[in-house]
């Protein structure tokens, strides 16, 4: 007799962080209130049934899980127009004037993403959110677009919880997409590691072109060798780098890189959000938060605290970084090395 059992699929690494934080992804609905997040405790407390907040002000992190569902189960709409596509297309794109090689070498060393190499389960993990981003401000089956969705912030409550991790290899994963291309900026102005982790040389960049509006916006961009990336650094520290970037010249600087490439994604590595005062304020130019939580490091008070200060962005979502896989858990990738079919 055949075993007739459902396989069930294995969580992404959105869903694990949900769960991880005592978000239960089973629950059937559509958005989780954070204002409901548990206390803090030394174990993982699973929630029940939660109805979403009534308060419009408050930030949500959105149930992949359940969107996915949803998505499935709807019948598939005809995606919509995205409003800035027609802006994007009404000027000439910026051209970089500077040409980088990414060194391949340093991203195997350190785990993440290798262009032009096999399929590994960490590619497979940033194709699934890469996917959950892309339908968000796509438009695609029963979901709404997302304004600004285009636009992702990738932070973390404190340092060293992988947020630069993140933001490269999900800048790498979407640079292969046929319909788009990545511009990935550093604005992490204390402690950029964008460049350092790709191994391009520094130079003009982000806080240049916002404190010199006569720069040539073209001066403080990286074309890689990946024709689907592009690379703005952080260039030079400026003592008010939180009023920069606050101001209209900011998101004016955003507009101008969209122009001409309507396609394209911004992937913003942010600072630490408890750390340091521009993440709160880059929020808000932003269609969707990126939330890296550190397997067994990160603290539910610190990402409570955390989400309450980015509470510009309408879309948060969280990722789990660190996470270790068991030996009879999910690994991706592993079929694509395999002889057979």
């Amino acid at each position: 007799m055949n075993d007739q059992r459902k396989v069930k699929r294995p969580p992404s690494l959105l869903e694990r962080a949900a769960d991880m934080f005592g978000l239960d992804p089973a629950a059937n609905a559509p958005t989780i209130d954070v204002s409901k997040l548990p206390p803090e405790a030394p174990k993982k407390a699973k929630t029940a049934k939660q109805e979403p907040a009534a308060e419009a002000p408050q930030p949500e992190i959105l149930d992949p899980v359940v969107e996915a569902a949803l998505a499935v189960e709807a019948a598939p709409a005809a995606p919509k127009p995205s409003p800035r596509k027609d802006v994007a297309k009404a000027a000439p794109a910026v051209v970089p004037t500077r040409q980088g090689t990414i060194d391949r070498a340093r991203l195997a060393s350190r785990g993440m993403i290798v262009p032009g190499t096999p399929v590994t389960g960490i590619s497979e993990e940033y194709r699934i959110v890469k996917r959950e981003l892309i339908r968000n401000f796509g438009g695609s089956g029963n979901r709404p677009i997302l304004p600004r969705g285009h636009r992702v912030l990738i932070a973390s409550a404190n340092p060293g919880e992988g947020k630069t991790f993140s933001a490269v290899n999900l800048a790498l994963s979407l640079a292969v997409e046929a319909d788009h291309d990545v511009l990935l900026i550093d604005a992490d102005i204390a402690k950029p590691s964008v460049l350092e982790a790709l191994g391009l040389d520094d130079g003009p960049g982000l806080m240049d072109a916002l404190a010199d509006p006569h720069l040539p916006l073209g001066d403080c961009l990286i074309q890689t060798d990946i024709p689907g990336l592009k690379v703005m650094p952080t260039g030079t520290g400026h003592m008010h780098d939180t009023e920069l970037l606050a101001s209209a010249r900011t998101e004016a600087l955003l507009a101008q890189l969209e122009q001409g490439a309507p396609g394209r994604i911004l992937i913003i590595d942010s600072p630490p959000v408890l750390a340091a005062s521009p993440a709160a304020v880059l929020a808000g130019h932003v269609g969707q938060t990126i939330m890296v939580v550190r397997a067994d490091e990160t603290l539910e008070s610190a990402l409570r605290d955390a989400i309450g200060l980015m509470g510009a962005c309408p879309h948060i979502q969280l990722l789990l970084n660190g996470v270790k896989f068991s030996p009879g858990g999910r690994r991706f990738g592993t079929y694509y090395g395999q002889g057979g079919a």
